[in-house]
């Protein structure tokens, strides 16, 4: 049960009331969203547009607003390069929510693709001839589920790659394809220095450094597959922009160690993904369209809270790309932000009652085909997105992370957000600085006396923590 005091009842009231009319009028925002919506059919138009402007405001406090984004977007591209320069055999690329700047430093996991270097697959139709350098070369047969395909080796790198060529086996025809289940076994015995690995889950190994910091990590090849991509970038859209969709083009395509979970030969099969273009496309997502993919993330860890990841993340990923390539970009404003919420759980509903859900890169396949969703949670959650789809704006109110943040006092929300943004910046300096002792040392006094602040300031709130180090954790932690 959530005890909440007599001050924090009022605010919640406040918000309601502001949800159900009880504010002044604004200005409307974009008159080009439809206005026939049954959101606005159960709630003013003009209410709902301002709680979605306050909304927006909060989610900004939390640090999901445009410019902690780009930062956090840059950091972890100067933290890739430092140490790919260390790195040899593989590149290692920061993905998911840290390469999209909508998570803190301790927020959630830490994606990362381990790009083996020195491979190549091709998809069918590729002159190998033309491929320069010693590098192994595999031919993609996509004679399987739709996104997948199986890796034929075609040319052999003199020096050899061990890891590869253990997970090589024989196709009965005399040529040796690429096990995934191999391959994956293999990298799953390489452990980072001071990292506790975790139980496997899909191709991703997890771990967790020195007990705070959890990391997922995916080891992939690199693939030339222009054909799927074209297909990609020649249809008719609203966003991205040309330059955009020829950007994500030439990122290119990798494929990682798992197979359809529905097939015989999955052991076998390797599944074609686009990790850097579509984290490109997050990062082309305005600041709207970010916040309801925020949104959606919560609802689906706090209220829906899937167990055996019936439903991802990256399925809420796929609708809002697809959201966002069917709707003019000038729809996404502050003030729609929960007609857009309620466009995105429409979809989400539709997703689960028929089990599908279409790869923005590749549309034919479906990312909830062998889901495991069991039919008596289809049906609670189908009537748990109705309700929530009824409630309008009070949704937000189920989310503990937007209603502590709505019960809090204004200016000690404000002041200890905006330590924990100091200590997630300097954190993220010292990772893009190296070795450099001197730049190191700087930053861990500066991060001393940040936490030092908070310990005065919780001293004078009426609690008590001697341990800075403690303090820093829960505070990066918090949220």
């Amino acid at each position: 049960m959530i005890v909440i005091s007599l001050d924090e009842c009022t605010r919640v009231k406040r918000f309601q009331q502001m949800a159900e009319g009880d504010i002044r009028r604004i200005e409307p925002g974009s008159e080009n969203v439809p206005i026939y919506s049954s959101l606005y059919s159960r709630h003013s138009r003009n209410y709902v547009e301002s709680v979605s402007v306050e909304t927006c405001t909060i989610m900004n406090r939390l640090g999901y607003g445009d410019e902690i984004r780009r930062w956090r977007v840059e950091k972890f591209r100067q933290i890739d390069r430092l140490y790919n320069a260390e790195l040899s055999y593989v590149t290692g690329i920061t993905a998911g929510s840290k390469a999209e700047g909508l998570t803190g430093y301790l927020e959630s996991d830490w994606d990362i693709l381990f790009v083996v270097d020195d491979i190549l697959c091709v998809e069918a139709g590729i002159n190998i001839h033309t491929i320069t350098g010693d590098m192994d070369v595999f031919r993609m047969d996509t004679r399987v589920y739709s996104g997948h395909c199986r890796l034929l080796q075609e040319r052999e790198a003199s020096t050899g790659n061990k890891l590869i060529h253990d997970a090589l086996c024989d196709d009965g025809y005399g040529g040796a394809l690429l096990s995934s289940s191999i391959l994956l076994d293999e990298v799953g015995n390489i452990a980072g220095d001071g990292m506790q690995q975790h139980e496997r889950a899909g191709p991703s190994i997890p771990g967790v450094i020195e007990g705070v910091l959890n990391m997922d990590t995916v080891y992939s090849l690199r693939c030339h597959c222009p054909s799927i991509l074209q297909k990609w970038a020649v249809r008719p859209r609203h966003w991205p922009s040309t330059v955009i969709v020829q950007k994500v083009v030439s990122l290119g395509a990798y494929v990682t160690p798992v197979g359809h979970k529905g097939s015989e030969n999955k052991h076998m099969e390797w599944r074609i993904c686009f990790n850097t273009g579509e984290t490109e496309l997050v990062n082309n997502l305005n600041g709207t369209q970010v916040k309801v993919y925020v949104m959606l993330k919560m609802i689906l860890k706090d209220i829906l809270q899937p167990q055996k990841k019936e439903i991802t993340s990256y399925v809420l990923k796929n609708i809002i790309l697809w959201q966002a390539e069917r709707n003019p970009q000038s729809q996404f404003n502050a003030h729609d932000f929960f007609y857009w919420l309620h466009d995105a759980l429409r979809e989400l509903r539709t997703a689960i009652a028929q089990k599908h859900v279409a790869y923005y890169m590749i549309p034919d396949r479906n990312l909830m085909a062998a889901c495991g969703l069991e039919e008596a949670l289809q049906h609670k959650w189908i009537a748990d997105i109705t309700d929530m789809m009824a409630e309008g704006p009070r949704v937000i109110l189920r989310l503990p992370k937007i209603r502590q943040t709505i019960v809090a006092s204004q200016e000690p929300m404000l002041w200890f957000s905006q330590k924990k943004m100091e200590l997630e910046m300097l954190f993220l300096e010292g990772m893009t600085t190296g070795m450099e002792s001197d730049q190191n040392y700087a930053i861990s006094r500066e991060v001393q006396r940040v936490s030092r602040q908070v310990q005065q300031r919780m001293l004078l709130e009426g609690s008590v923590v001697n341990n800075l180090d403690d303090i820093t954790m829960n505070i990066l932690m918090s949220y």
